[in-house]
């Protein structure tokens, strides 16, 4: 048994034990005594107070994403944790490990409607359309150790994915001398080799073969044994929604992204395909589409669906063949399998590459193309950058133009949200340079994304990210709209504008007021320079970018749209 110590110390203890070094969140009065254990601690641990819990949970989500251990907020009862929960939906459909620690009233106070009280498991529901994996309640402070041990195990096996503990105030404060448990450690499952046999008849059979590759649970070594895999069988690769980094952009192999914006020849190519690979990805409904690429529930193509979920096998759609296997193990399986010398394909995974190059030359525009400005970006900044975005037709660019390296050169390099959560990308690069200091990253963002939780640059300065040796770069692309849906708007009800507008502040002087520097710019021409010198600034950056409102995707213009459907009418 340890020594007794108030179990909010004991909680901290117990995070030190499972490898947490940061943890993000905002103040409560409800778990002042885990904030104490902080204190206690700061020498091993320290905690990041946030402006807003929506931005402590998107940071900590981002956490999850790059470390593959569970990402760690604090909130308060009440308004603390209906403020986190856009975070732990995003971790929900982003399968990213992650645990919401959320302050409770008192246990004498219960079930009478107090102060901030909310009944948690009626909040996050646990279940396959819910917003996390468990939602347990403490009320022993000896068990707390069990709690939090469960918590971690919990959200790391099969399908990785958030878990909410909730903390009464007056637990916290009990003293406890139960030890902490040890690390916890997913236990990985290799698929069946009945299984890999049938896999690699069906691949034998095949003519137009194409792997999609994505989700969570991907590590260094899985991430080459795909490659492998990959290079072994001449399978052309695509990524799933916001998933790019799982293979490298720059492989000749590599067919392109599978999600919003997807290249048409990519997209009539999966449609073409007499078998499909589905390695991680849950095929919900961006990577698929609209459920079209694949139809539901019984696509046209023979559909192998590898997952380490089984309540995702079968979910959506009847595979012909499922493997429930931890992607750690799965792409390593795969490897082994032995591929004939001659090979039906290789001229079909050629072209599929050649449609990828293709797909990055665009008309340029002016006098600011965002093709342009995405190009120099990858060009300039370091090879290991991580890149950060919300939600918003912006986003497009920074999928088509930047070519991700995959996760086994320097680990995760995009940090996007499949939940389309707008907010996400500032708080996710917040955190990442205050995880990994020395690795420049870089925010594109929307005007209405960014201005979501646009509060928390002041986080960056109060605890230093960006100022070296890597660089904190926030690119906000200003055009006066909530740009995705002003684009239904003029698709579906043409020339009838609602809502969409919006009125925005001089953004570099914003960045300024927060202890940024700052530059706007309005021309093609001029951001080079300004991004160049970002990463020479000794503080994070924030470059204003303005674009025409007309500029709505990478591939078409909201005038172009409004004929459309004007014709269609």
């Amino acid at each position: 048994m340890s020594s007794p110590r108030p179990a909010g110390h004991a909680l901290v203890e117990a995070l030190i034990a499972q490898g947490v070094h940061t943890a993000f969140g905002v103040p409560g009065e409800s778990y002042l005594a885990v904030l104490d254990g902080f204190y206690a601690h700061r020498d091993q641990i320290r905690f990041i107070a946030c402006r807003q819990e929506g931005g402590a949970a998107f940071m900590a989500e981002a956490q999850g994403k790059l470390s593959g251990r569970p990402g760690i907020c604090f909130v308060t009862r009440g308004p603390g944790a209906t403020n986190a929960s856009i975070g732990l939906h995003t971790a929900f459909q982003d399968s990213t490990p992650l645990i919401l620690f959320v302050g409770q009233v008192a246990s004498d106070q219960r079930d009478r409607e107090a102060f901030q009280e909310v009944d948690y498991r009626q909040m996050f529901g646990p279940g396959t359309l819910g917003m996390a994996k468990w939602v347990g309640e403490v009320h022993s402070a000896d068990r707390l150790p069990e709690y939090v041990a469960r918590a971690f195990h919990t959200a790391l096996q099969g399908r990785p994915g958030p878990v909410v503990l909730v903390l009464p105030e007056d637990m916290l404060t009990q003293p406890t001398a139960a030890p902490v448990l040890p690390r916890a450690v997913p236990a990985l499952a290799w698929p069946a080799p009945g299984a890999l046999r049938e896999l690699r008849a069906m691949l034998l059979a095949a003519r137009r073969p194409l792997v999609i590759a994505g989700g969570s649970g991907w590590d260094a070594e899985a991430a080459n044994a795909l490659q492998r895999f990959a290079e072994n069988w001449q399978l052309p690769v695509g990524c799933g929604f916001r998933f790019q980094d799982t293979f490298d952009n720059r492989h000749a192999l590599y067919a392109g992204d599978v999600g919003i914006g997807i290249n048409p020849k990519l997209a009539e190519r999966v449609r073409e395909a007499d078998l499909i690979i589905a390695l991680g990805v849950r095929l919900g409904e961006m990577t698929t589409g609209g459920y079209t690429l694949l139809q539901v529930p019984r696509p046209a193509q023979k559909l192998v669906h590898v997952h380490a979920g089984p309540e995702e096998l079968g979910r959506v759609y009847a595979a012909d063949l499922m493997l429930q296997a931890s992607m750690a193990c799965a792409a390593k399986a795969l490897e082994t399998l032995a591929a004939p010398t001659d090979l039906p394909w290789t001229e079909w995974a050629r072209a599929a590459h050649a449609d990828y190059e293709a797909n990055h030359a665009a008309p340029p525009v002016e006098p600011m193309d965002l093709a342009v400005v995405m190009k120099a970006v990858q060009r300039l900044a370091p090879a290991d950058t991580v890149y950060t975005n919300g939600a918003g037709n912006y986003s497009g660019w920074l999928h088509r133009y930047v070519r991700y390296h995959g996760l086994q050169h320097h680990g995760r390099t995009q940090l996007a949200c499949t939940s389309g959560a707008m907010g996400y990308g500032l708080p996710a690069a917040v955190a990442a340079a205050l995880l990994h200091p020395q690795r420049t990253v870089v925010n594109v963002a929307g005007d209405g994304d960014f201005l979501m939780t646009g509060q928390e640059l002041a986080t960056a300065t109060g605890y230093g990210a960006g100022r070296g040796p890597g660089k904190l770069v926030s690119i906000v692309v200003d055009n006066g709209s909530y740009g995705t849906i002003r684009m239904h708007q003029e698709r579906e009800y043409p020339g009838r504008v609602s809502g969409s507008d919006l009125f925005n502040p001089d953004f570099a002087a914003l960045a300024r007021a927060y202890g940024w520097h700052a530059q706007r710019v309005d021309t093609t021409a001029a951001f080079e320079p300004a991004f160049a010198a970002a990463l020479q600034a000794d503080a994070p950056t924030l470059i204003h970018l303005t674009l025409d409102s007309d500029v709505i995707t990478t591939r078409t213009t909201l005038g172009a749209i409004r004929q459309a459907a004007l014709r269609r009418a």
